[in-house]
């Protein structure tokens, strides 16, 4: 047999050790445990028709190939996906370094000091940014953050609302549609109503036990829902901000504004688009539900010796304490996405940020000056980076799209003659340019070429965040890539992962996290 076959390459018994493991448990061979273990009326009754296996240096050679046949486009859809620059030192440290892609989840304290601290930085950087006391260390994705928030506050109705079944819970139109779809199907088992109106003009009645709006919005609109929340909180309705984590550096964090919760993706963050996730999600909210909240919290506490030491502090919903009255069925965190997330933040620290944010938003901004200067309507004001077009009679949005796919550009297209574009920190100046260019050719027009961003911003002062942040040593020691290294490889050497040896409560993902 060839060695070279994957599955000779497993984490598993070996040949010698199959025999004791048999005879220890009383079986006599591994098809006499499948039939004791299995109900006969699910087992198959013929052999499997499959093909000839592959070695492992076969099949990447025959995933390859077929990858080749992608055509990767550059896209501006946004709705909370972006294309994003992972650190090196991020990228080579953490996301190919098995001492961090093999440990997963922290479960025990004692040998995953380094995962924790880690993420007690992620845990941090969501509470400087969203403005709230209370962050756990990650979930899912941002649609699943959303369905959770969903069901803490379904979960913490007043007795009132309980023996009266409130069950209607509002979504903003303006959220991601990917968001309106999860808490639909989420919603089905409880008997949920989700509602989805414009927040401007519904009226909550008595009947709405919580509510959940998108800042800033998938309209691109920075909108003010102060006087939602207040209106809100009249009734006793519990309200959810979803928040693009990487605009909350330069606008006000929604913490300010008295929100129950705050949810999001951090993506943004350095982490690449992946086919659609999952992507950390972080959720962030006040004391009043830090009993309440998903997933789980690091906390810092003191070891025997009375020197500082990290604990997962809450996590009484997790299967592996109370599998019987565990509420998660997913998994309730990311590790090494929320990691490299945190470690985005370290290195860029509050001045690398706000640049990053203030180069997107000047782009979004700088486009939309120049797309208008050509005869087209921009809808968006007050916006951070995404821009809404309306496109003239002449040109409909499958012209346009048929120009850009040529071009190979993704945008998102909303009914005939609508069109949004979200930039990103990846957005360059030439990149603005190809953007001009196709709606100069849709309608037969010249375009004078984008040469520098400008500065104003579009967004009212208003929205402009003022405080401090970011104060804390962490997000000021790290920003040359060489310290960056050592403080990476420093955590890495208080883990102890799959590199040093097996881990009995390791998660069902870590069991064999291939190289390839």
């Amino acid at each position: 047999m060839s060695q070279e076959k994957f599955l000779y390459r497993h984490i598993g018994p070996s040949d010698s050790e199959v025999p004791a493991m048999l005879e220890t448990i009383g079986v006599e061979s591994v098809d006499d445990l499948i039939a004791k273990t299995l109900p006969e009326n699910i087992l198959l009754k013929r052999v499997l028709r499959l093909p000839k296996s592959q070695t492992e240096h076969e099949y990447l050679k025959h995933i390859w190939e077929i990858a080749q046949k992608n055509l990767v486009y550059k896209s501006y859809i946004g709705l909370g996906y972006y294309n994003t620059i992972t650190p090196s030192v991020i990228l080579r440290n953490i996301f190919e370094n098995p001492s961090w892609y093999t440990s997963y989840t922290p479960y025990q304290a004692e040998i995953s000091q380094g995962r924790l601290e880690a993420l007690l930085n992620f845990q941090t950087v969501v509470m400087e940014l969203t403005g709230m006391p209370i962050a756990n260390a990650s979930l899912l994705d941002e649609a699943t953050a959303a369905a959770e928030a969903m069901m803490m506050f379904y979960n913490s109705r007043t007795s009132a609302q309980a023996e009266n079944r409130v069950l209607k819970f509002f979504v903003d139109k303006n959220s991601w549609p990917q968001t309106i779809d999860v808490l639909r199907t989420r919603a089905l088992p409880f008997e949920i109503e989700v509602i989805v109106g414009d927040y401007k003009t519904y009226s909550l009645g008595n009947d709405f036990f919580g509510a959940l709006v998108q800042y800033p919005g998938a309209d691109g609109i920075i909108h003010d829902y102060s006087g939602f929340i207040q209106k809100a909180h009249e009734k006793e309705i519990q309200v959810a901000v979803a928040a693009d984590i990487l605009s909350l550096t330069i606008l006000v964090p929604p913490g300010n504004i008295g929100v129950d919760a705050v949810l999001g993706s951090t993506q943004r963050f350095g982490i690449p688009m992946g086919y659609g996730g999952p992507h950390a999600a972080y959720f962030a909210v006040t004391e009043k539900y830090k009993r309440a909240i998903p997933g789980r919290i690091i906390g810092v506490t003191k070891d025997v010796h009375g020197l500082p030491a990290l604990r997962l502090a809450i996590q009484t919903r997790e299967q592996h304490i109370k599998r019987e009255r565990a509420t998660s069925n997913i998994c309730t965190a990311q590790a090494l996405l929320a990691i490299m997330a945190g470690m985005y933040a370290v290195y860029h620290g509050k001045t690398g940020l706000q640049h990053i944010a203030l180069h997107i938003h000047r782009s979004a901004s700088t486009l939309a000056h120049k797309i208008e200067a050509l005869g087209y309507e921009v809808v968006s004001k007050n916006i951070f980076d995404t821009i809404e077009i309306r496109l003239p009679h002449e040109v409909t949005s499958d012209e346009l799209q048929r120009i850009a796919e040529e071009r190979m550009i993704n945008l998102r297209y909303e009914a005939k003659n609508t069109v949004f574009i979200s930039v990103d920190e990846t957005t360059t100046i030439d990149d603005l340019n190809v953007l001009l260019d196709l709606f100069a050719v849709a309608i037969f027009k010249k375009y004078q070429p984008i040469e520098s961003l400008e500065h104003s911003l579009s967004f009212d002062n208003m929205h402009l965040r003022d405080d401090d942040y970011f104060t804390q040593d962490i997000f000021k020691l790290y920003s040359c890539e060489t310290e960056m290294m050592r403080y990476i490889k420093k955590l890495e050497r208080r883990d102890i992962s799959l590199t040093q040896s097996m881990i009995s409560l390791g998660s069902c993902t870590m069991k064999l996290n291939a190289a390839t």
